[in-house]
């Protein structure tokens, strides 16, 4: 018989237990429902975001670019279809064998992945690769399945069809680096956009650059797009045109052969800039779809410097081109007149120093008009004495020289037009009257660029009216309306009286009848100019052959055309080739006769090019200057 203290205990025990277990269950319930609470309710936004991103994903759409055309409608500059490869870090559960794969599948630099893909977040889709391949595309498409988070992306890449024609002109394109993604001017911008890096690129970016889209995909597992569900589109970006004629511009080039140097050609009456060539050049497309560093550094240390845009950036004594601003100085000072002679018995004694002319026995009674013709170097030796540096610089000024231009092209150089006060501070040394000599025929200190020689053989041209330099005609919307165009703007530069400027003229046009630059005359059209070799070092030597290279004489030649009524402006400058007349003069001849026969003075309009059927422009024909 069972104890009844016994059964009374167990009852007890058994309903302790079952209220423990109440307990626990309740609160177990409880830590439930707070949690559920948690993520539901205070949570609830957070996690729904997060269970979103898992599921769709935000691509930023690139624009495509504006085209750049020259001024009757060639295509310099488009964008073509291209692949790019991008991976999503958040979809890649290891890392480093992604990398792997990568790296042997298309034959990457593991280091440069790395680099790029620590510059970027989890959350941003990182552009490892652009231009990829068709093969390579089909490489990464093939094997899918084991690259989560990677995605081949069609994109549209810079591509200038005419090759290395133009290239420092028209610039190149390359992503933004972290630094210029941090200017005022780049804020919006993400990480691996693409922005003009030189040229007219760098330039008119924002014209050039269009307006990002964005489009919202869903995607599975591996971060592989499965649908799209939203898209803003990107917008288009605006065609640039260009004052540059690319029948004149291939010919300057060519002209240029493997030579160092550079051409320029203006309109003298509207600073349109019709051809700027500078040799060596570049390939702007394999700088737009990217170097190895390798390729790069190897750019950069290359001692020919084909980045530099000689016609803008090299900065060179001007040699005998400087005697138009002696000549001009000389009459508007009234330190020389028209008919005044000076005697040239080919040397020029200052002190104790011997200046000597080029030619030996010299040029015996000299007017201006046969100093500027023979180039008499002891004429201006005697008309710079007589000015002293001041005033040559003053009126050097007033043609613009010793300052930029103000071409619409990146890093143009000033030159350099020296005075008492420069070397002071400079140099901490006084003046001394026998530099005055050099400077008076282009040599010393005083240094220009070729497109600041062309418009100042441009102003003369023009009757002493200088027109502003510049590359670009005009932004107009794909298809549309112009947006902004150039007005021309002239002001004068020269006080000279009217028979004294037709006098300097008259000298010019004899330069190249029966002047030193015979070799430029034309059966074509009258062609006026000067010519000038700039000594790049003292030497002594007996004739050219014995010289390096390195060391000979820069040519020079500017010139206009026709000698009543200018259309053309050039200046031919070449490195280390000798004397102007025999090297340079040819050169501007023939790019001067291509002008005519061109019929380049014709073109009021630029017209669309055929070749991009995409632009149907001109359906209201407006006058670009009326």
């Amino acid at each position: 018989m069972t104890d009844p203290g016994f059964q009374s205990t167990g009852l007890a025990d058994i309903q302790g237990r079952l209220l423990f277990i109440k307990i626990v269950v309740l609160i177990i319930v409880g830590l439930l429902v707070v949690r559920l609470w948690q993520l539901q309710v205070r949570d609830g936004t957070y996690y729904r975001s997060l269970s979103h991103d898992n599921r769709t994903r935000s691509v930023l759409l690139h624009p495509v670019r504006g085209f750049i055309y020259d001024r009757n409608g060639i295509v310099l500059a488009n964008s073509v279809p291209s692949f790019s490869l991008y991976v999503q870090l958040s979809d890649v559960p290891a890392r480093e064998a992604l990398i792997g794969k990568l790296v042997k599948l298309l034959s990457l630099d593991k280091r440069k992945l790395n680099k790029k893909i620590q510059a970027h977040g989890e959350r941003t889709p990182i552009r490892l690769k652009k231009g990829v391949s068709l093969k390579e595309a089909a490489l990464v498409e093939s094997h899918r399945l084991d690259l989560p988070g990677v995605v081949i992306r069609p994109e549209f890449q810079r591509n200038n069809p005419q090759g290395a024609y133009a290239a420092h002109v028209l610039g190149y394109v390359g992503s933004a680096s972290e630094e210029q993604l941090a200017r005022e001017e780049f804020q919006g911008l993400s990480l691996g956009s693409v922005i003009g890096q030189y040229g007219v690129e760098q330039i008119y970016e924002k014209a050039l650059r269009g307006r990002a889209g964005r489009k919202l995909i869903e995607v599975n597992a591996l971060g592989h797009e499965k649908r799209m569900i939203s898209a803003d589109k990107p917008k288009v970006g605006n065609d640039v045109h260009l004052t540059i004629d690319f029948r004149l511009q291939k010919l300057a080039e060519d002209l240029l052969g493997e030579e160092a140097g550079a051409i320029v050609a203006l309109d003298p009456r509207t600073g349109e800039v019709l051809a700027l060539a500078s040799r060596p050049s570049f390939d702007p497309n394999a700088l737009s779809r990217g170097l190895r560093s390798d390729e790069w550094n190897d750019i950069l240390q290359d001692t020919s410097h084909p980045l530099t845009n000689r016609a803008i950036q090299g900065q060179y004594p001007p040699g005998s081109t400087f005697k138009i601003i002696m000549a001009t100085a000389g009459l508007e000072t009234n330190a020389i007149g028209l008919t005044d002679t000076l005697h040239c018995g080919g040397r020029f004694r200052l002190g104790n120093r011997t200046f000597r002319d080029w030619k030996k026995y010299g040029h015996g009674a000299v007017d201006l008009h046969k100093a500027i013709t023979d180039s008499c170097d002891v004429y201006f030796y005697r008309l710079g004495h007589r000015m002293g540096v001041e005033t040559i610089a003053t009126y050097a000024k007033q043609f613009g020289l010793g300052a930029r231009t103000g071409i619409d092209l990146p890093a143009e150089g000033t030159g350099l037009i020296p005075s008492t006060e420069w070397k002071r501070q400079a140099l901490g040394e006084p003046w001394y009257p026998g530099e005055t000599i050099s400077v008076a025929i282009g040599q010393g200190y005083v240094t220009v660029t070729p497109l600041q020689m062309a418009k100042v053989i441009a102003t003369i041209g023009n009757n002493g009216i200088s027109a502003q330099p510049h590359v670009v005609r005009g932004v107009r919307e794909r298809g549309g309306e112009w947006i902004e165009k150039w007005n021309p703007t002239q002001a004068p530069s020269l006080a000279l009286q009217p028979h004294q400027l037709e006098a300097i003229q008259a000298a010019l046009a004899a330069v190249v009848t029966e002047g030193t630059a015979r070799r430029a005359r034309s059966s074509m059209v009258k062609i006026a100019g000067k010519t000038g070799t700039a000594q790049v070092v003292s030497l002594r030597q007996k004739s050219e052959e014995d010289v390096p290279k390195q060391f000979r004489d820069h040519a020079w030649f500017v010139a206009y055309a026709p000698f009543e009524n200018p259309g053309i402006a050039v200046a031919v400058l070449l490195e280390h080739m000798g004397h102007g007349g025999s090297a340079a003069a040819p050169l501007a001849k023939e790019l001067i006769e291509a002008y005519f026969s061109y019929g380049v003075d014709e073109k009021e309009e630029p017209q669309a090019s055929l070749a991009v059927p995409s632009h149907k422009m001109m359906k209201k024909r407006t006058r670009l200057y009326g």
